[in-house]
């Protein structure tokens, strides 16, 4: 295709008409649900995968430093991915982009599912990189629909969704695996059979939300047009950053929290159940407390309730490497899970009120990419630090967590001083 200037706001269209979109709300619920299941087999992953490694006879000395390596696999192909199915998404379908990922996700779980050996997990893990890029788009369709003065609610409840299904999907798994007497196999089964009942749902029940302006250009072109745009404004920079600390914090502790869990409550039976109790269940209370972070954001400003969650998680990361026992651990987990999706939702909800209409679309579209580049370092720092110690990795997160916040202030007291 003859390369053309891609600029989205020189070289652009408006988005044909078509047929109207749903409203708010009910694209809410629907990519909502969607979401929640997405979230309920990647945190059946995260939780479980120490487990499925010492099944496989991995000695309990190499598991930590391999539970880091194989959860930074995730995100490798994912990385260079990203801007091309913003691209994609926005210049031919939402809709299929979305779709692709739920179908990815189905095919990760049932090649995890039949994984018998290290090496073949680590090969089903890196297809993950082929199922990331949708929850930015959905963002992006959410942004389009959502009256100004309903996002932050939007957002946060958009977040929650995830939340609630990251906390659900250990939970579920335990019961299954303690409960039940199923396999870790027939978890990652039925969250496969639940993958494809979203793409299918995905099909019938959702239309096109297109953005305002539809891009025009070679992929190549437009791909590096709209990271070029994403980071060339400084706003956008600080808050890709301060996501991204607050994200790099969350990927090195979230692997070895399973391993935190065994170290407190011991390998006798039940291990899954308890696993899944403070990894799922208490990860669920803060889950559905942090959709209140968005009706606070509308009412006192994203900012102030940026800070206050990430100095919260940061104190909150301290303490659990010195918690006494299951109890108490998981309730620090479920005052940790609150704070994250408070920040995720005040970050979004910055990007989608500062960024200008002609780069919001494929800013939104890209805002996840710090998630995948802390995917990658997280996990593999989280491993080194397990090297020395457990609790360092805890510390470790909550440093940078606090440096995140730090940032956010000085930010802040700036945009004061200059009346910016």
């Amino acid at each position: 295709m003859r390369a053309v200037n891609a600029s989205f706001s020189a070289a652009a269209t408006p988005a044909s008409p078509g047929r109207p979109a749903q409203s708010w709300t009910a694209l809410l619920a629907l990519y909502g649900t969607v979401s929640f299941v997405e979230a309920i087999g990647i945190s059946q992953v995260a939780a479980f995968l120490p487990l499925q490694l010492r099944g496989m006879g991995v000695p309990a000395t190499e598991i930590g430093q391999l539970v880091g390596l194989l959860t930074a696999c995730q995100f490798v192909l994912g990385i260079p991915l990203v801007p091309v199915w913003g691209v994609l998404a926005d210049k031919y379908s939402r809709k299929a982009v979305i779709i692709r990922s739920a179908l990815v996700e189905a095919v990760v779980l049932g090649a995890l599912a039949l994984s018998v050996t290290p090496w073949q997990v680590a090969v089903s893990l890196l297809l993950v990189g082929f199922q990331l890029g949708n929850s930015g788009v959905m963002l992006a369709a959410l942004r389009d629909v959502t009256p100004y003065g309903r996002l932050g609610t939007a957002v946060a409840l958009y977040g929650a969704s995830q939340a609630v299904g990251l906390a659900v999907g250990p939970a579920l798994g335990g019961i299954m695996i303690d409960g039940f007497g199923l396999s870790l196999q027939a978890v990652f089964a039925l969250s496969c059979a639940l993958s494809v009942a979203m793409a299918v749902l995905l099909v019938v029940a959702s239309r096109e939300v297109r953005p305002a302006v539809v891009p025009r250009g070679s992929l190549r072109v437009l791909a590096a047009e709209a990271i070029r745009g994403v980071f060339s404004d400084r706003n956008t920079r600080r808050l890709f950053a301060v996501l991204g600390l607050a994200l790099l914090a969350r990927q090195m502790v979230s692997p070895f929290l399973p391993l935190l869990v065994i170290d407190i409550a011991g390998t006798g039976p039940g291990l899954a159940s308890t696993v899944g109790f403070v990894v799922g269940a208490a990860a669920l209370v803060g889950a559905l407390v942090s959709p209140l972070s968005g009706a606070l954001g509308d009412r006192v400003g994203f900012r102030p309730v940026l800070v206050a969650a990430l100095g919260g998680a940061a104190i909150v990361l301290l303490l659990m490497p010195l918690s006494p026992g299951v109890a108490i651990l998981a309730a620090l987990v479920a005052c940790f899970a609150a704070f994250s999706a408070a920040t995720s939702a005040m970050v979004f909800g910055l990007v989608s009120v500062e960024t200008p209409s002609e780069r919001r679309s494929a800013t939104l579209n890209l805002v996840y990419t710090p998630l995948y580049v802390a995917g990658i370092i997280g996990p593999a720092v989280g491993a080194a630090a397990a090297g020395i110690t457990l609790g360092a990795v805890f510390v470790a997160g909550a440093i940078i967590t606090a440096l995140a916040a730090a940032v956010v202030l000085a930010w802040a007291r700036r945009r004061v001083a200059t009346g910016g």
